[in-house]
């Protein structure tokens, strides 16, 4: 069921990403961005690839719930049910803060879960065309081509800590920690970008406070299918629905166990 459903996912991801994102990309309005929370940002062009991807979902699979971040940002109790059944998981605009400045990067994801299980997860860059895919048990492919991850090989790894989400102790305390262990760089604010840098040895590790299903379910599943690591800081896989705060991802389980020890230990 899973290689039947890649092909008309990807065309409908393109077509969501030519016709409804880029051409709102440095042409939005400012009535068409607003504030769901502090820093939260929500765009017209948001909303109609949500809409746009729902509908064409629903018609691929019409078996599989629809967890969308718009819908659930509209009514919360669609995430309680995020964890039960076949449900497909969609982000529609990932790095949102960043497509309403104008730059890059952004990126459309999409998942496919069954029971908290990740089966299948997009990632399409709109900006360059590129797609990150990957099936349970059938590896990770970036525009076809199967890949490896693979470390950075820097003398120190290079990390990339998402700590805008912890309370100001948390921060202080991973950053302490950090320091003489790791290379520090900026995180890109868009998970869809960040887990194709960790597979590609740009960066080796990266930490996540809050981890909402529509920016995590495909990057883990490509994450680990390309052999690095992602799972929760105390060790147990990322499962779609479990609500927790924190996620550990390493380009290596070796560098996942390295940074455990150091960030968390």
């Amino acid at each position: 069921m899973l290689l039947e459903l890649h092909d008309p996912v990807v065309a409908l991801m393109r077509a969501v990403g030519r016709d409804i994102v880029m051409p709102r990309y440095q042409n939005l309005a400012s009535d068409e961005i607003s504030e769901k929370a502090a820093n939260d940002f929500v765009t017209i062009a948001d909303k109609e690839s949500e809409l746009r991807l729902a509908e064409g979902l629903a018609d691929i699979l019409p078996e599989a719930g629809i967890i969308g971040e718009e819908a659930c940002a509209a009514d919360p109790s669609i995430l309680d049910r995020a964890g039960d059944g076949l449900n497909w998981i969609i982000d529609p605009i990932d790095g949102t803060g960043n497509f309403a400045s104008g730059n890059p990067p952004f990126g459309i994801m999409v998942a496919l879960a069954d029971g908290g299980t990740t089966l299948a997860g997009w990632i399409l860059d709109p900006l360059t065309g590129r797609l990150c895919h990957a099936m349970l048990g059938g590896g990770s492919h970036i525009d076809g081509d199967k890949i490896t991850a693979r470390e950075s090989g820097d003398t120190l790894p290079v990390a990339a800590l998402a700590v805008y989400f912890m309370t100001p102790q948390e921060r202080a305390d991973i950053q302490r920690r950090s320091q003489g262990s790791f290379a520090l760089v900026d995180i890109p604010r868009c998970a869809a970008e960040q887990y194709p840098r960790l597979a590609l040895g740009q960066n080796d590790v990266s930490v996540f406070a809050r981890t909402l299903p529509w920016d995590h379910a495909a990057g883990t599943l490509f994450l680990n299918e390309a052999g690095g690591c992602c799972q929760r800081i105390d060790g147990p896989p990322y499962l779609v629905g479990d609500m927790r705060r924190g996620l550990l991802g390493a380009s290596s389980p070796r560098l996942w166990d390295k940074a455990a020890t150091i960030l968390f230990g």
